[in-house]
């Protein structure tokens, strides 16, 4: 039963040592934190009306919103977007690799390799790949982005294309993603288990902040803003998510998919997870991730097998290739030479999602890190969840490339919406109802455990970075996200939900380069980045310890090549130096 403990005043405060994470679960609840909560739900809530009462002034300002910022700032998106690549890649190869993500050098691992992997593989699957394995490939095959330079003249214009569809899409869900987790669940990893600090987004700028007259301040302003990109981030997901079963009840059951049909998906799923998390069936919750990883690897074996196999084990290496050798100039693209529409329509809004996204994935990924190197962490986190969203690209989406190019016409549903390309890819596949079918179970599920999963780390941030929030904080947090999703579908679709993630991620972004400054600064003074000095400045110490208590320095441990362990006492006599030698 969890018992209430006063929480760290400052980012620099040490808690109370780190115990297990289930024990603290279990014990550990921390009260709410008021600033936090306050501010940011009364801002939020604020939001919300507005955007239900006037759906068409929201849409209208939204729009004007995001058009100044990707006119003003998409250098700034994409500049960052590299900083992290090229950070996670130096930290993991440097000599700070080496330091583990614990109080300890002989703590181990909390997880094993392999649940470590699945987890990490699981994080890697969500809505967005359910909305997007299908229908960003296809987006682009009909409409290039404007950095591929092909003629349609040529006889391999098909194969270019097919080819560049794949590219971007692994640009997009490759690396850059994946490094931008990988920083925000280091700083915290490290600020958590390494320093023995607070779970708060804040606490890992102790480095800045602490000390600080305006530290306290600041870490409020920092906890704010990534309960706003969470939010927003989060809510994002959950409406492409109520897209897609809607659409999947138009065409499997006949329901006429309608904005009323989505906001009844939307309703319908909160109140499960509403209900879930009252009844406190978190094993319930832990069994529905463990069950659609199953039915995710499930329908994408099935893909594989029912699609063009031979084509599929081709492309995928072929666009990793592609990916790769490209990857310099795709990712430095700020549309100053046109293509600035598409820019803010994929990438800018990708960048933006996946720094709104941080403060949620970047706790989970450091919660299930604990006694791992760095180096491990961020192989781990930027390789395999990467890898994994490749292959599910090179499958759903270079099945119905494939198809495109032998006979299959996808125009239309790429007409009607995005949130239609993945079904009509199943309607030319066996058991299209099966597969639909499991297709919406998919989503909702991961609708349900997606919103449970941001309601805790949206409960932790409000309540001073508890790892067991109390269950109304939980429930009210998972209702905003449900009603944030609500609001943006109705004011503007699909691209509502595009417009306010890319509008809240512009202040965070800044808060996640900083935080780049604040992990590089800690970094630099922890001795076990730097093994030979601190151990010679270790010697130093313990000489003039000696030289104070009396104790004989030998000469020789000036020279580390005639160390000697011996250590002389004086006043006892040996008879060889007038002190016992130990």
């Amino acid at each position: 039963m969890a018992t209430t403990a006063t929480p760290p005043t400052d980012p620099g405060e040490t808690p109370p040592p780190a115990v297990p994470i289930e024990a603290e679960e279990r014990q550990t609840t921390y009260p709410v934190d008021r600033p936090v909560f306050w501010i940011s739900a009364v801002v939020i809530l604020a939001v919300i009306v507005f955007g239900a009462v006037y759906p068409d002034q929201f849409e209208t300002g939204s729009t004007a919103a995001l058009n100044w910022v990707i006119v003003n700032f998409a250098w700034l998106f994409i500049i960052a977007g590299n900083i992290f690549v090229v950070l996670a890649i130096y930290i993991a190869a440097s000599r700070f690799g080496a330091i583990k993500l614990a109080a300890s050098a002989d703590e181990e691992p909390e997880f094993g390799t392999l649940p470590w992997i699945s987890m990490m593989f699981a994080a890697g699957m969500g809505i967005g790949l359910m909305f997007y394995g299908v229908a960003e490939p296809l987006a682009h095959y009909f409409e290039a982005p404007p950095p591929l330079e092909l003629n349609p003249a040529s006889p391999f214009y098909n194969d270019q294309l097919t080819e560049g569809a794949l590219v971007y899409s692994f640009f997009h869900w490759g690396l850059h993603p994946w490094a931008i987790y990988a920083v925000a669940g280091l700083a915290l990893a490290y600020s958590t288990f390494r320093k023995q600090r607070g779970n708060n987004m804040s606490d890992a700028f102790a480095p800045l902040t602490a000390g600080k007259r305006w530290g306290p301040m600041t870490g409020k302003a920092i906890d704010l803003l990534a309960v706003f990109a969470t939010v927003f981030g989060t809510a994002a997901s959950l409406g492409l998510g109520a897209l897609q079963v809607a659409v999947g009840l138009e065409i499997v059951v006949g329901v006429p998919e309608s904005t009323q049909l989505e906001l009844v998906v939307i309703i319908a799923l909160t109140a499960a997870f509403v209900a879930s998390a009252f009844s406190g069936v978190h094993r319930g919750v832990k069994w529905l991730s463990t069950t659609n990883v199953v039915l995710a690897l499930f329908l994408i074996v099935f893909v594989f097998f029912a699609g063009p196999t031979l084509f599929i084990l081709d492309a995928w290496p072929n666009a990793i290739g592609g990916y790769l050798s490209e990857l310099a100039g795709i990712s430095s693209a700020t549309g100053a030479f046109g293509g600035g529409e598409w820019l803010g329509t994929w990438t800018i809004f990708y960048w933006a999602w996946w720094l709104s996204w941080a403060p949620f994935v970047g706790t989970f990924i450091a919660r299930i890190s604990r006694g791992r190197t760095i180096r491990q962490f961020i192989v781990g986190v930027l390789l395999i969840p990467s890898a994994a969203s490749t292959l599910w690209f090179a499958i759903l989406g270079g099945t119905a490339l494939w198809q495109q190019n032998h006979g299959e016409d996808f125009s239309d549903a790429v007409a009607l919406g995005e949130e239609y390309s993945l079904f009509a890819l199943l309607e030319s596949l066996p058991l299209y109802s099966l597969l639909s079918g499991l297709s919406m179970v998919l989503v909702a599920i991961y609708f349900v455990t997606g919103a449970d999963s941001a309601s805790l780390v949206l409960g932790s941030l409000s309540s001073h970075g508890s790892l067991a929030p109390k269950k109304p904080l939980v429930v009210f947090w998972g209702a905003t996200i449900g009603a944030v999703a609500a609001v943006l579908l109705l004011s503007g679709g699909l691209q509502g939900l595009k417009n306010a993630t890319i509008i809240v991620a512009l202040p965070f972004v800044i808060v996640m380069l900083l935080l780049c400054v604040s992990l590089m600064k800690e970094l630099a003074t922890d001795p076990a980045g730097h093994p030979l000095r601190h151990q010679l400045r270790h010697k130093g110490f313990r000489d003039a310890i000696r030289k104070l208590v009396g104790e004989e320095v030998d000469s020789r441990t000036a020279n580390p090549n005639k160390w000697s362990r011996g250590r002389v006492r004086f006043g006892v006599g040996n008879g060889k130096r007038g002190g016992t030698e130990e």
